[in-house]
């Protein structure tokens, strides 16, 4: 259909709308406004009662109607049940269990090792590339930590 929204764009085009969509696949697909409202609050770092006011209405007046028109959420009872996911969503986030670490963190421990082994070796070309990395990795950790 011309001029159609996918639903990973959707999605993905809004903070908001991941955290929703995380924490329905860690609550098995459903969870109360309530719940929703805290936990991206909590996410965003702010939970003081003016910014889940602010959470909860743009929930309520833009993302929830959003991903009710794409087919993705249902909102029925102050309940929102997770319907399907877009396949091609789920590579975009970085979904980690409690016991695990995340790519970022694992790239950062990755390049550690690489400038130790540049220094080691006297290698200034790995050495250099290594840090590049490291560098990358330490921005992207803190931008997904910021982010959930």
């Amino acid at each position: 259909m011309a001029g159609s929204i996918d639903s990973s764009t959707v999605i993905l085009g809004n903070t908001r709308r991941m955290m929703m969509i995380e924490f329905l696949q860690q609550r098995e697909g459903h969870a109360e406004l309530r719940e929703l409202v805290e936990y991206i609050a909590e996410r965003e770092g702010d939970t003081n009662r003016k910014h889940r006011k602010s959470v909860y209405v743009s929930l309520i007046q833009t993302h929830i109607p959003k991903l009710e028109r794409e087919g993705v959420v249902t909102f029925n009872h102050g309940i929102v049940t997770l319907l399907k996911i877009p396949e091609d969503v789920t590579v975009y986030m970085e979904v980690v269990n409690k016991h695990d670490i995340s790519w970022s963190t694992f790239y950062m421990g990755t390049s550690v090792i690489f400038i130790i082994a540049g220094w080691y070796l006297g290698s200034m070309s790995l050495l250099l590339a290594a840090m590049v990395y490291l560098v990358i990795s330490i921005i992207h950790h803190r931008k997904i930590k910021r982010l959930f």
